[in-house]
This record gives C-alpha cells, structure tokens and sequence, in this order.
C-alpha cells in the first residue's frame, strides 16, 4: 500500500529537524553545566547538600529531561497532524520549539518559574497539533465509512 504525502509534507520534516536541533543545544547546554556546577556523569541530578550550585544545575538539566518526555507526544501530533493539515502542523511545530527554546532557557536561570513566562505557550502549539490530528482521525473515519 501506498502512502500519498501532502507535498507540503517537507515542511512538517523541516518542523521535527527544528526540535532535533533544540534538543541537541538542550543536551550541550547541560554538559557544560555539568562542567560549570561539577556534576559527574552518571548523576543525573546534583544534591543540595554536596553541591551548592545544585538548584541550578538541576534546573538546567530538568528543563532538558522534561523536553525529552514531551518529545515523543510532539512528534506524534505533529507527524500524524501534518498527514492532514501539513502547513497548520508545521507552523505549530516550530511554535512548539520556539516555547520549548523559552522554557529550557527560563529554568536555566535556576528560578523554576521563569520556564513558564513565554514557555508556557508549548501547550497551546500542542492544542493545536491535537486538533490537526483529530481532524484526520475524523476524515479518516469519515472516508472509511463512506467507502463501506
């Protein structure tokens, strides 16, 4: 079987390479940390009690982590979004990484809730992504039913 994709598809590719290369930053940014702070692999959080520069450190490493978890749900509705409305995805895709660049960099600064001044809108880009997929769930729903 098989697939027919919207041609401006290459857009919503486009989209994902953009959260890559946020992520890869992300993941820089907290080994210099680890550098800066003194925080040795393998921990993955430093304590408060051996480390003063601890809350920074983890802020910065928290905001990486918790891009990494939402990072399978992004991809998700972004890819299965674009597969109906690829341009919408698209710009709601790098709406997503730029909110998801201001959170990493307002945790960065160790106050945890600067991540939400402009990072906070992350959601509203996957609100977004939501709709885009429920549209193509409904159409092929839709189409299925009409061809039967």
């Amino acid at each position: 079987m098989a697939v027919d994709l919207p041609p401006a598809f290459g857009f919503v590719a486009l989209a994902a390479v953009t959260y890559c290369v946020l992520d890869v930053w992300m993941g820089i940014q907290v080994g210099k940390a680890r550098k800066r702070y003194n925080v040795p692999y393998p921990k993955l959080y430093a304590i408060e009690s051996e480390n003063k520069d601890a809350n920074k450190f983890n802020c910065i490493q928290r905001g990486h982590q918790n891009s990494l978890e939402k990072m399978p749900v992004f991809f998700l509705l972004l890819i299965l979004g674009g597969l109906q409305h690829p341009i919408a995805s698209a710009i709601l895709g790098v709406l997503y990484s730029l909110a998801r660049y201001f959170y990493f960099t307002g945790y960065s600064t160790g106050v945890p809730e600067n991540r939400l001044t402009y990072g906070k809108y992350n959601f509203l880009a996957l609100l977004g992504l939501m709709f885009c997929t429920v549209s193509l769930a409904w159409h092929l729903l839709f189409q299925v039913s009409n061809a039967e």
